[in-house]
């Protein structure tokens, strides 16, 4: 069984152990470190199998799996930090973007087994989209062991390390572009006579829908785009492009490379 330790105990580390003990996988120990003792103290009472510490001591560091849940600002600072505790057996995995493997191994003077995973929100049920990257250096075994645990979060595409901050902002945030939306038809639908659970179904098979049709039905998007004549907030879609431009780029520019 494997050993798991966590640096940093923010939303990201709560998401991957909601997801952990929804298919019930308990590895021999699963440790938090994080300096913030109330963050602990949260964490300690929502999953009461862990272990906390608010230090960085050898129990964190010297896990099979170590994951890095960390700002890109303090990931330099942190790696530096555990250097002297990591064993060579260890797979570090970094959430953060922007600091690739190559300016990681700079500071741990190549160490091997480093992978960069891009979680998803969506992983809390078991249903993310986590993109993950490796090392050259990893070998197969470590591969195969840290897919097996990442499997659990949902769907674990291997990718080229230069698409992780892509995946970032389509995939990890893309969530939060939809999630106001959806959440505002479903009140409006109640408004309008529906009930609690019509109105959770009609949005989510509605939205599952229009997602195949667009990609799946054989037609070109302009196709899709006419199958519907009565067109609400047509005269605004191009303003909502001009946010999803501006914005998005402007993010990817910031966490890229």
């Amino acid at each position: 069984m494997e050993t798991i330790g966590f640096i940093g105990g923010g939303r990201v580390t709560g998401i991957i152990l909601q997801a952990f003990e929804n298919k019930n996988f308990k590895p021999e120990r699963i440790t938090v470190c994080d300096p913030n003792l109330a963050t602990l103290q949260k964490l300690a009472e929502r999953f009461q199998d862990i272990k906390t510490e608010s230090e960085l001591t050898s129990l964190t560091v010297e896990s099979d799996v170590l994951i890095l849940a960390v700002h890109p600002p303090v990931l330099m600072e942190t790696l530096s930090k555990i250097k002297p505790l990591l064993k060579q057996g260890t797979i570090l995995v970094s959430l953060a973007p922007k600091i690739t493997i190559s300016k990681m191994n700079s500071v741990l003077n190549g160490f091997c087994s480093i992978a960069r995973l891009n979680p998803s929100a969506t992983a809390i049920i078991n249903q993310g989209i986590n993109p993950v990257t490796f090392s050259d250096e990893m070998t197969k075994e470590s591969k195969e062991q840290l897919l097996q645990i990442l499997k659990i979060l949902g769907k674990v595409p291997v990718v080229a390390e230069s698409k992780i901050e892509a995946y970032a902002v389509i995939n990890a945030m893309g969530s939060t572009y939809l999630w106001f939306q959806l959440q505002h038809l479903k009140e409006m639908a109640l408004e309008y006579g529906m009930d609690e659970q019509e109105a959770t179904e009609v949005i989510s098979d509605m939205t599952k829908s229009t997602i195949d049709t667009l990609f799946k039905s054989g037609l070109t998007p302009m196709e899709v785009f006419d199958l519907v004549p009565v067109k609400p907030l047509a005269e605004h879609e191009d303003t909502i492009r001009s946010f999803y431009t501006s914005k998005l780029n402007a993010i990817y520019e910031k966490i890229k490379p």
